[in-house]
């Protein structure tokens, strides 16, 4: 849970109140300036529109080219791979 609390900001104790709680079933108020806090937050109005934003574009693929003498190599990777274009480079240069 500490990890978990520190990852996000928040203190430990909080977070071990909040498992418990879940699993009793039954939030409990929050107190002091948590409950203030919760209150400010500004509702979204009612004429707001959700827009839809575009895809992120495609990441690029790992282009390698190798040179010795007259013979030219060109590969081209996946970018969703790199740890195993990384181990093939590992064996290809050793």
């Amino acid at each position: 849970m500490a990890s978990v609390a520190m990852a996000n900001g928040v203190n430990a104790n909080l977070v071990r109140r909040w498992v418990l709680e879940l699993e009793r079933g039954v939030p409990e108020e929050p107190a002091g300036d948590v409950a203030i806090a919760s209150k400010a937050v500004p509702q979204l109005p009612s004429s707001f529109v959700q827009v839809p934003l575009p895809s992120a574009p495609a990441m690029p693929g790992i282009r390698i080219e190798l040179q010795r003498g007259a013979t030219k190599v060109v590969v081209t990777w996946p970018s969703a791979a790199v740890s195993e274009c990384a181990a093939w480079m590992r064996e290809l240069l050793r």
